[in-house]
């Protein structure tokens, strides 16, 4: 652990994805998955989930029009994916155990912070002010921004141009091994946090990343 603090001490930057490991939501998208595909009378298959890593927000939509033949435009199908997660957000995902302390601390010590997520930038500008933590926040990249879903590095080179810092500089969090990836093809180092959605693919992310944290007051 006092390793994990080096390294954010180290950093300039502190760069994180959002569901799955800034906040607790990524069963909440599986969810939206079955219910959204049970209108159309079609059973959500056992490998969507693992097909949908690291696509961008608006792939994600085509990819199901085109497997499950959706009568709706691809517009159409996001729209009514933003109605139904920001009804979960505001009602029942919770923040991962100590964000709200360590996001804080971070802002205390003066470095930039960012997301740089797959998901739509209303919903994450939703889910962060519906925490209070929004004004902890320099700057939000999504995916459908620099046109490449994860493990392409692209949303993470972006987000640090944004903040003026040099990527290898910038301290990234992730839950899923696409996004570990992504971050450290951008020259970044990365901290897997863990997840009940991805906790068979735990060691996996241990491999991979530089630490590994369960909860962020560990990093306190």
């Amino acid at each position: 652990m006092q390793n994990l603090k080096k390294e954010l001490a180290a950093c300039s930057a502190v760069i994180f994805d959002l569901d799955g490991t800034l906040i607790d939501s990524m069963g909440m998208w599986s969810e939206i998955d079955v219910e959204y595909l049970m209108r159309f009378g079609i059973e959500a298959p056992a490998d969507l989930q693992k097909e949908l890593e690291g696509l961008m927000y608006s792939e994600v939509a085509r990819y199901f029009k085109k497997r499950f033949h959706i009568p709706d435009s691809v517009s159409e199908i996001g729209d009514e994916w933003v109605r139904m997660a920001g009804e979960k957000y505001r009602k029942s995902i919770p923040l991962k155990p100590g964000v709200r302390e360590f996001l804080a601390a971070v802002k205390a010590q003066d470095r930039k912070t960012a997301i740089a997520s797959s998901n739509h930038l209303q919903l994450i500008e939703d889910i962060l002010k519906i925490h209070g933590i929004y004004e902890y926040i320099d700057a939000i990249t999504t995916c459908d921004d620099v046109g490449r879903g994860k493990p392409d590095p692209e949303v993470y080179t972006v987000t640090a141009k944004k903040l003026g810092i040099d990527p290898a500089s910038c301290l990234v969090f992730e839950d899923i091994p696409v996004g570990i990836q992504a971050g450290k093809a951008a020259g970044m180092s990365v901290i897997a946090v863990a997840d009940v959605y991805s906790e068979h693919m735990r060691e996996e992310k241990i491999r991979m990343a530089d630490g590994y944290i369960t909860d962020f007051r560990e990093l306190l």
